[in-house]
């Protein structure tokens, strides 16, 4: 299906979450970028993930104003994964481009993305070569957030790769197959270890208005959910900390003993040392029972087998009825 002759279907996902004052601009600009490459046949599918502020209103108005746009309006807030999991679920073209609302994903990249993939491309990612909104903190943040993710994930995750990709339908599918609640679609990606794949650089510029939504603590979700949906390497940790906590207790016994037996002086109470095993041993439990805790966690979760999201379809009146034929 890469690269198919004739016109083919451009489907593009646009995750919203409280983006009223960025909405139109970036509505204007993705009608622009595809007017000047002359591609008529795409469609523009919005999801709206629970927002509080009049980023539905103005979605709907632009439904009805352009048969090619469609609304997916999820019943809450959902998260960024699972809204973009439902613009997958409800786009039907040959390709699907995911990009979030900020315009930190600039429209203007579009034309390049398709023509790379009209050329035999499966899948086209961005990596940002900086970020122009993000301060110094928020991007050690993110590095400590990949090392992290990196070292306990069976599955390379590279930094600097955002949510702005293109997926060949052949390869959505198989993502739109994955049905697991705690999801990370960077994760999922590399998962699918496909190799026909190129990279387009850009510098993500500040936002055009509002602020980010991810905070310090979605954030820290996020790389827990992804490293447990990913890897049992934190299972192996468990079991090493324990290993090396029954290693050093036994060499702590040791040179107690010897201490005891060689020193003419020393007087053995025990108190302090019972104290300080204790504690060691408590906390060495607590933490593998922790780790224990959240892949359970997650399977519990798993097993209810819940949908992944509710929400309702809006269309165009004049791209309803041509659907209902």
């Amino acid at each position: 299906m890469s690269g198919p002759a004739g016109i083919s279907k451009v489907s593009i996902v646009v995750s919203v979450y409280n983006e009223q004052d960025n909405l139109e601009e970036l509505n204007k600009r993705i009608a622009k970028v595809l007017k000047e490459i002359n591609h008529s046949n795409y469609e523009l599918v919005y999801v709206n993930d629970g927002s509080t502020d009049n980023s539905f209103s103005i979605i709907k108005s632009f439904v009805e104003e352009d048969e090619r746009i469609k609304l997916v309006n999820l019943y809450r807030n959902f998260g960024h994964e699972i809204a973009m999991t439902a613009g997958l679920d409800y786009a039907t073209g040959d390709c699907i481009i995911f990009m979030d609302a900020d315009l930190q994903h600039p429209p203007e990249l579009l034309p390049q993305m398709v023509q790379k993939w009209k050329a035999g491309t499966d899948i086209v990612l961005t990596r940002r070569t900086d970020n122009l909104d993000v301060s110094w903190f928020g991007r050690m943040k993110s590095k400590m957030f990949y090392k992290v993710l990196n070292a306990l994930s069976d599955f390379p995750i590279p930094s600097q790769f955002p949510d702005f990709r293109l997926i060949d339908r052949k390869y959505a599918d198989v993502v739109k197959n994955m049905k697991e609640n705690n999801r990370m679609f960077r994760g999922l990606i590399s998962w699918l270890g496909v190799k026909n794949q190129v990279i387009m650089d850009f510098e993500a510029p500040p936002r055009f208005a509002g602020k980010s939504k991810y905070s310090t603590r979605k954030l820290l979700s996020l790389a827990v959910n992804s490293i447990i949906s990913f890897s049992i390497k934190p299972l192996r940790v468990a079991s090493y900390i324990g290993i090396i906590a029954a290693f050093a207790s036994i060499i702590l016994g040791i040179i107690f003993t010897i201490d005891f037996l060689t020193s003419k002086t020393y007087q053995f109470t025990g108190y302090g040392t019972t104290i300080i095993m204790v504690i060691f041993i408590g906390s060495v439990q607590l933490i593998v029972l922790g780790i224990i805790g959240e892949y359970l966690g997650r399977i519990h979760m798993e097993v209810k087998n819940r949908p992944l999201y509710m929400a309702e379809l809006f269309l165009n009146e004049a791209s309803a009825k041509i659907q209902k034929k």
